[in-house]
C-alpha cells in the first residue's frame, strides 16, 4: 500500500492489507511512524540509496546530473513514497529523515562539483536543486501525476535548463 500511495495510505487499507487489524499496528509498532520505520527500508530506501551509488559511478559530472535528476524523478513518479521522504512528511521517524539528510548530502555534492567543473549555472545553489526535487514532490503527491510521456518531456526541459549548453 504504501508502494502504491505513499506513507499516508489510510491505515485501514494497510491494515486490510497486511490481514490485520488497525489495533495490530498500533499495539505492535505504535502507529504510522512505527510502521514506517519498520517498512522503509522494503518500501523506499533501498532504491532511493541504489539511485544515489549509480549516479556516483558516473564519472563524467555532467551525466551524473542528468541521470541522477531523470532517476530521482522517475522514482518520484513511481514510488509516491519518495515524495514523502523528500517533503519529510513524517519527521519522527528517523530512518525517513536519515534518508533525507543522505540524499541532501549527495544534492550538496553533485552541485558544488557541477560548479566545479563548470557545467551548472553559478547561480544554481544547492537549495535549488533541493527546491526542483520539492516542489516536483509537490506536483505529483497534491497535483495528480500526468501521463508519463508529458512527465518525461518536463524531466527533459528541467534538465535541458539547469545546466549549461555543451560546447
Amino acid at each position: 500500500m504504501f508502494r502504491e500511495q505513499g506513507f499516508s495510505a489510510p491505515l485501514e487499507e494497510v491494515a486490510a492489507a497486511a490481514e490485520v487489524s488497525k489495533a495490530t499496528i498500533f499495539n505492535r509498532l505504535g502507529g504510522r511512524v512505527g510502521l514506517i520505520d519498520a517498512v522503509i527500508d522494503e518500501v523506499v530506501a533501498g532504491e532511493l540509496r541504489t539511485v544515489i551509488e549509480d549516479a556516483k559511478s558516473i564519472g563524467e559530472i555532467r551525466e551524473r546530473i542528468r541521470w541522477y535528476i531523470a532517476a530521482l524523478r522517475d522514482l518520484q513518479y513511481r514510488l509516491p513514497a519518495v515524495n514523502d521522504v523528500l517533503l519529510q512528511e513524517y519527521r519522527d521517524s528517523g530512518p525517513l529523515l536519515d534518508l533525507c539528510h543522505a540524499g541532501t548530502a549527495f544534492h550538496n555534492a553533485l552541485v558544488a562539483q557541477g560548479h566545479a567543473a563548470g557545467i551548472l549555472d553559478p547561480d544554481f545553489t544547492p537549495s535549488d536543486f533541493h527546491a526542483l526535487a520539492r516542489d516536483n514532490a509537490l506536483a505529483l503527491k497534491h497535483g495528480g501525476r500526468p501521463p508519463r510521456a508529458d512527465y518525461d518531456r518536463r524531466t527533459a526541459f528541467a534538465l535541458d535548463g539547469i545546466c549549461s549548453p555543451c560546447n
